[in-house]
């Protein structure tokens, strides 16, 4: 949040105008790109000006964020509008209506770009709104309220949805798209983004059609001039920022752009920064693939929409994608562990029923992914979804995130079972904690989809869903599923839960299921006495006595084999613990 409320002032002594942009994020580690280019622009076309930009929180307290706009006191108050975040600005526009009466308050971003009309109806006091890219519109309303050089009246400015002075709404014409070389980087100031994920756009708009996304709306793809984007890749790997997250749609539309970028981080890397991509697999050709591979570990990671496996439900959603391909590029990729792979699939799409979406999850998850992201059908404002929706008995929550309820091939209680399925998946594989577990376990079902159904069950009939659940918590309740559903084989299950246990958790008190530790007290002390001298595992421990090494490592007896556990060296791909097999000396 920026502390202090700056000023535009306009050059012939006219009243100072206080202008605010404001952003509401869903985390605080988040950063509203869309705000500092709003700024960034503005100030290069009138230098003499100087606009606040105040961050806040979905989950800040409300009255802190209104005392907070009440000391700023803007004369303009400019909110970006997201899906996530638009039931807070609702509340925002109501209350700083009756505590700011004469500041004017327009609004911008996707969530209201669409369903301008609808939006001014329903919120009075909101002045106007910015629709579509508001670069240039925001720049020519600071000079209109400022009465700056070349200002114009609001009739005459492109991209607009306002009342006027006498309560008509007027629509002005639709803005020409922007040249996206022409924003200005905007984070010279890198240390205002402490712990702060950095969102980074190389181009805008998208070239495929899918009837869910607002991205398709905008068939006008653009780049940023690649000298820019290298320069600007270099200023974040020399101020090595932890992560990027490049906001492009689809990164590797361009061969010869996303070829440029990759080059150049690969080139200049100094083994810091991670950068996040969404690519189409199916794009990616064999020279992107073999950059990719050769990539040192950690500095990408790639996110890969592949929503559905069914034919029919790609074909009605005009998504562009070869099934074949994702998996066999997709594989290319995992074979040498290097890159994180992040895999969507979308639950409540047309022609899509339980059976076939199960269908869908079984060919994700024999794709082998990092993580796997089972997301609903959101009905946005001004995608073809949202157009179509008759057609396909379509039904959706009124409250943001306009989340699917049933439709013609899903009914409710469909979507209830896949809930349970979700947050399985979540806890059970996202999180990374029972990998070697799960390995295994899923063998025992019919299909991954059917383990991960019984799961839910299992929760449901337990009364485990609805509870915030500890990680070591976590352990005890799967493995207490295991010996519910495979009672014969649980013990075998016993080895590969303590494996996963210790090789993610540096846990003092040993858990129940996981019995009485194999090494014996002798082995264990004899061990570190050794290691205290030849250093024969725990290379970087020079210096540290048993006693020490004890506390930062964990020796355990699976499957017959000793296995070492070293806490301080984690892999920064994995985070697991650094794992060693001991052979006790003779």
């Amino acid at each position: 949040m920026v502390s202090d409320l700056l000023t535009l002032v306009s050059t012939n002594g006219r009243k100072r105008v206080k202008v605010l942009l404001a952003a509401v994020n869903a985390k605080y580690i988040h950063s509203n790109l869309a705000v500092y280019c709003l700024r960034a622009y503005a100030k290069e076309r009138y230098p003499e000006s100087e606009i606040a930009i105040a961050e806040y929180t979905i989950n800040q307290p409300f009255d802190e964020i209104l005392t907070d706009l009440y000391r700023r006191n803007p004369d303009v108050l400019c909110l970006s509008c997201y899906l996530w975040n638009i039931t807070e600005v609702g509340q925002i526009l109501r209350e700083t209506a009756k505590i700011l009466p004469k500041t004017a308050i327009w609004l911008g971003g996707p969530e209201v770009s669409y369903n301008a009309r609808e939006v001014l109806e329903n919120y009075p006091m909101v002045q106007g709104i910015m629709k579509g890219e508001g670069e240039e519109s925001f720049t020519e309303l600071v000079a209109y309220y400022g009465k700056l050089k070349e200002s114009k009246q609001l009739r005459d400015i492109e991209g607009l949805m306002f009342r006027d002075e006498n309560g008509e709404i007027i629509e002005t014409e639709n803005r020409p798209i922007l040249d996206l070389s022409t924003v200005p980087f905007v984070y010279e100031h890198i240390e205002d983004f402490q712990n702060r994920i950095i969102y980074y756009e190389s181009s805008r708009g998208c070239p495929f059609s899918c009837s869910y996304c607002l991205s398709s709306i905008d068939k006008c793809l653009r780049f940023r001039k690649i000298e820019l984007v290298k320069k600007e890749l270099q200023f974040f790997i020399d101020h090595e920022v932890p992560q990027v997250k490049f906001v492009d749609r689809t990164f590797n539309c361009k061969h010869d752009h996303a070829m440029a970028i990759w080059k150049y981080i690969t080139e200049h890397d100094k083994g810091i920064t991670n950068f996040h991509f969404e690519v189409a697999a199916d794009l990616l050709n064999e020279e992107e693939i073999e950059l990719i591979r050769r990539m040192r570990p950690g500095l990408i990671q790639l996110e890969i929409g592949i929503q559905s496996a069914n034919p029919e439900t790609i074909r009605e959603i005009h998504r562009t994608m070869d099934l074949k391909k994702v998996r066999a590029k997709v594989e290319r990729i995992r074979e040498k562990g290097n890159v994180h792979q992040h895999l969507d699939l979308i639950a409540g799409l047309p022609y899509e029923n339980y059976e076939s979406f199960g269908h869908s999850f079984n060919e994700v998850y024999a794709m082998h992914p990092d993580q796997l992201q089972l997301g609903f059908l959101k009905v946005l404002h001004g995608s073809f979804m949202y157009d179509n929706a008759e057609a396909y008995g379509l039904v959706w929550q009124d409250r943001p995130p306009y989340e699917v309820l049933f439709t013609d091939w899903l009914p409710y209680g469909d979507v209830i079972r896949l809930k349970k399925v979700e947050e399985m998946v979540e806890v059970h594989y996202n999180s990374g904690q029972f990998a070697n577990t799960m390995e295994h376990l899923v063998k025992e079902f019919p299909s991954p989809f059917d383990l991960y159904v019984e799961l839910g069950e299992y929760y449901e009939k337990n009364g485990l869903f609805g509870i915030n659940h500890s990680r070591l918590a976590r352990y005890e309740n799967l493995w207490q599923f295991i010996r519910t559903q495979i009672p014969d084989r649980a013990d075998s299950y016993r080895e590969w839960l303590t494996l996963d246990l210790y090789l993610r958790e540096n846990v003092k008190n040993r858990p129940a299921f996981a019995g009485e530790n194999q090494v014996t007290k002798e082995e264990m002390t004899a061990f570190y006495r050794e290691e205290t001298e030849t250093h024969r595992y725990l290379k970087e421990y020079d210096g540290f006595d048993a006693r020490q090494l004890r506390k930062m490592t964990h020796l355990e007896k699976i499957d017959g084999k000793y296995l070492l556990f070293d806490y301080r060296n984690r892999s920064r791909l994995s985070q697991n613990a650094a794992t060693y097999e001991v052979c006790f000396s003779n």
